[in-house]
C-alpha cells in the first residue's frame, strides 16, 4: 500500500524525523486558512498516488494566504494520470541550499534492506540510476540493523560539515526505524534538503507498506484511500486477488505468482504485451474467477483475455464454472483464450463445452493464440 505524502510525513514525525509543519486541505478556503497559520510562504502539493505531480502543475509555491487560495483552486481542478486531485497538502516552505536523495528499499534479490544515497536529490532517482549510476551510493543493511557509525560513514563523502553529518546520520537511523517497525518496502526522502543555516529537513516523503504485514497494523485501514484506487484494484483487494495493472493489451488470469510471471515472460517472448498481473491464487471459487474477469474487462486497453490455469490446489472445474458464470452475467466484448490442465480438467472441459468453449493444455499454444487474437482485434 502506498501512502500519500501527508500520511508518510505523519509517520516520519512519529519517529522524530524533521518535517515542516503542514495540513491537508480539500477546498481552496481551507488552504487559505492553513496558509494563514503557517506564515509567509507555503508550498502546495497535490495528494495523488502517482508520480509526475510537479510536471502536471500539482506543486506550487504561494506567498500569502490569497496566493495559496488560488494555487489550491488550480491544483484541485487537476487530473494527474487520470486521477482527480481531491486533496492538497499545504506546508511551510523552506529555503534550500542543497538537495540530497535518501531511501531505504527492500532488495528482494539480496533479501536485505538497501540504503540508497545520492547527491542528486530533488530529481527522479530512476533517471539518475539510468544515466549516472555511479552517483548513487548503495549499502545493504544486515539483519543486525544499522549502526550509528555506519550511518555517519555513508554521509561523510557528501557532507563536509561535521554537524550536518551528525544530523544526516540521525535522520537515516530514524528512517531505518520507520522502515523496520512499519513493515515498509520503501521509505524515501527526496529531497533531503540542507537549508542555508545548515539544518537538514525532509521536504518530501514516500512510503510503501508491505500488505503482507497488514495483520500487525490495525491503523493501516485508516490510511487506505479507496478514492485513489482504480475500480479494478479495489475489487481485487476486496476479493483477495493479487492484481497489478500494466500497459499492454493481453489480459492475464493465472493461478500462482510464479506461473503468472512465467506467463507474462512468455507473452513478451512472443512479441505481445501483458495488460496486467492477476493471480487468483489456490482454492479459487467461481466467484473469484468472476471477480477476476470484472477486473480485466474494466481495462479498456484489453483486446483479449488469457486464462492460464495449472490445477493443483486450484480445481480446473471451479475455474470453468467461474468463466461460465461470468459470461452468463455479462458477455465478453473481447476474445477469450483458455489453457487448463491439472485437477479435474476433464470435468472442466465438459463444463466449457456445454457453453461452446474449448481449452488447450499447452501454455505455449495458449499464449501464441492470445497474441494472434489481440493482433486480429488491433487490425
Amino acid at each position: 500500500m502506498n501512502l500519500h505524502e501527508y500520511q508518510a510525513k505523519e509517520l516520519f514525525a512519529r519517529h522524530g524525523l524533521p518535517v515542516l509543519p503542514g495540513q491537508v486541505a480539500t477546498t481552496p478556503e481551507e488552504a487559505r486558512n492553513i496558509a494563514t497559520s503557517l506564515g509567509d510562504t507555503v508550498v502546495l502539493k497535490a495528494q495523488v498516488l502517482v508520480g509526475g505531480r510537479g510536471k502536471a502543475g500539482g506543486v506550487k509555491l504561494a506567498r500569502g494566504a490569497e496566493e495559496a487560495y488560488h494555487a489550491a483552486r488550480a491544483i484541485l481542478g487537476l487530473k494527474i494520470q487520470d486521477l482527480p486531485v481531491r486533496k492538497v497538502l499545504v506546508a511551510r516552505a523552506a529555503e534550500i541550499a542543497r538537495e540530497l536523495y535518501l531511501s531505504i528499499v527492500l532488495d528482494r534479490a539480496a533479501q536485505l534492506p538497501l540504503v540508497m544515497l545520492s547527491a542528486e536529490g530533488g530529481v527522479e532517482i530512476e533517471e539518475v540510476a539510468r544515466v549516472s549510476p555511479e552517483k548513487i551510493l548503495r549499502r545493504h543493511v544486515s539483519l543486525d540493523g544499522l549502526r550509528p557509525y555506519q550511518a555517519r560513514s555513508l554521509f561523510r563523502p557528501l557532507l563536509a560539515d561535521g554537524s550536518q553529518v551528525s544530523q544526516a546520520a540521525d535522520i537515516l537511523l530514524r528512517l531505518w526505524a520507520v522502515f523496520r517497525d512499519g513493515d515498509c518496502t520503501l521509505a524515501e526522502i527526496n529531497p533531503l534538503a540542507v537549508t542555508p543555516e545548515g539544518k537538514l529537513v525532509a521536504l518530501d516523503a514516500k512510503v510503501t507498506l508491505d500488505d503482507n504485514a497488514e495483520f500487525r497494523h490495525r491503523d493501516w485501514n485508516l490510511w487506505r484511500d479507496p478514492e485513489d484506487e482504480t475500480p479494478g484494484a479495489r475489487l481485487a483487494r476486496e476479493r483477495g486477488l493479487s492484481y497489478v495493472k500494466l500497459d499492454g493489451d493481453i489480459g492475464c488470469v493465472v493461478n500462482g505468482a510464479g506461473l503468472a510471471m512465467a506467463t507474462m515472460d512468455l507473452v513478451k517472448h512472443y512479441g505481445g504485451e501483458p495488460a496486467n498481473f492477476l493471480d487468483i491464487g489456490g482454492s479459487s471459487s467461481p466467484d473469484k474467477v468472476t471477480a477476476a474477469l470484472k477486473i480485466i474487462t474494466s481495462d479498456s486497453r484489453v483486446r483479449v483475455i488469457l486464462f492460464n490455469i495449472f490445477g493443483g490446489i486450484t480445481r480446473c472445474d471451479d475455474v470453468a464454472r467461474g468463466i461460465v458464470q461470468s459470461l452468463e452475467q455479462s458477455p465478453l466484448a473481447v476474445p477469450l483464450v483458455i489453457r487448463l490442465t491439472g485437477t479435474n480438467e476433464d470435468l472442466a472441459r465438459k463444463i466449457l463445452a456445454e457453453r461452446g468453449l474449448s481449452a488447450t493444455t499447452s501454455m505455449d499454444e495458449g499464449v501464441r493464440a492470445a497474441i494472434a487474437k489481440a493482433q486480429e482485434v488491433f487490425a
